[in-house]
């Protein structure tokens, strides 16, 4: 088994990261296929995936197979900092830059140089600190806050999203060059429900792991428990399935884990042996939206799908019309005119010219 796990630390105990990946289910196996190839090369890296899916895990493992394996890894999460501090945080600042900066101090970019900076939740940038960050991406040289002089920089940068940032550069939250430049290489990690075949190698380690804290000898996983497991869809991912095992321990006592001691969340509901997840694809969303319409609406369907379309992509782009056309994949040109047909745009008429020897009053009134 290929396993994962980040190093120990104080605050892996309150963190919502998970802090161990395996790769057995096929759609993991290719996901470290496709790591392990892209992994030695100098290429910025996207890592797309839900809270708890193991995205710094696998952002560590491309450092470890990296040239840079020696040089440091430097993990920060973006939405840690508050605006007015991310920048300094980021690229450092000079003595007096700011109230309270009563020291020079290198930001994190300086404390990765030789090695990988990992920039977790990248989405939470503001659009200002963006801007900044592009440029030391394209001039590998770092400002410090309160200095004119640049430092060069030799640094990896991988970067996370729990977000769709299509969507975010849709609605003007995220620059869209930035993300080009970091989008060299994407790896999408699927969430724990996609990859029912990574649950229970999790689930051994998990139990391994803290029946060795707590002092336990060997504790047995019943073939009810297993299923109970592998038919939860873990909203959480990882760090939820960790959370239900250290539990698990803390009340079972006689050695073997029985279904009625996993206390599983609300949140989703079981799934009873032998029915599939439900397909939850943009496809599949669709194909059921168009039933529904087909059995309850009768006529001109293809008028009112187009035109709430057209609406709601309008509205979801802020009402940018260049967005608009990006979005549905159309001209500019094509988006306006249908805009226009279906009365979100006005066109404004020009005024006729005036008519030859017309009278024109003119107001002298004071």
């Amino acid at each position: 088994m290929h396993l994962l796990t980040l190093p120990p630390s104080p605050t892996l105990a309150t963190s919502i990261r998970a802090t161990a990946q395996v790769f057995e289910d096929p759609r993991s196996q290719a996901l470290l296929a496709h790591l392990q190839q892209v992994a030695p090369s100098e290429a910025s890296v996207l890592i797309i995936g839900e809270t708890g899916t193991g995205k710094e895990l696998v952002a560590r493992h491309i450092h470890n197979l990296s040239r840079r394996h020696q040089g440091p890894f430097v993990a920060v999460n973006c939405g840690a900092f508050s605006e007015s501090l991310v920048e300094a945080e980021l690229f450092g600042h000079e003595k007096g830059a700011f109230t309270g900066a009563l020291a020079s101090k290198a930001g994190w970019f300086e404390e990765a140089d030789g090695g990988t900076l990992f920039l977790d939740e990248i989405g939470d940038l503001p659009m200002a600190i963006q801007v900044k960050l592009l440029r030391v991406l394209q001039e590998r040289e770092v400002v410090r806050l309160g200095s004119r002089k640049s430092i060069p920089i030799n640094v990896r940068v991988l970067a996370a999203t729990n977000v769709q940032l299509e969507k975010a550069i849709n609605a003007g939250h995220f620059r869209e060059d930035l993300f080009y430049r970091l989008n060299v290489v994407s790896l999408q990690l699927h969430p724990l429900r996609e990859r029912p075949g990574d649950i229970l190698p999790l689930t051994r380690h998990f139990m391994a792991s803290y029946s060795a804290r707590l002092g336990y000898g060997d504790v047995q996983l019943s073939s009810e428990a297993e299923h109970k497991l592998a038919s939860y869809d873990w909203p959480g991912n990882i760090r939820e399935l960790e959370n239900v095992i250290h539990h698990t321990l803390l009340i079972c006592h006689d050695g073997v884990i029985q279904q009625d001691d996993l206390r599983l969340s609300n949140l989703r509901i079981e799934r009873p042996e032998g029915t599939p997840a439900p397909d939850t694809s943009a496809n599949a969303l669709l194909q059921r939206a168009f039933q529904k319409l087909f059995e309850e609406e009768h006529g001109a369907l293809h008028e009112k799908v187009e035109e709430a379309l057209l609406r709601s992509a309008y509205r979801f782009c802020h009402y940018n019309q260049v967005h608009t056309a990006r979005l549905l994949g159309l001209s500019r040109n094509v988006t306006r005119a249908l805009l226009i047909r279906i009365g979100e745009l006005v066109v404004n008429k020009r005024q006729p010219p005036p008519e030859p020897n017309a009278t024109r009053v003119i107001n002298l009134s004071i």
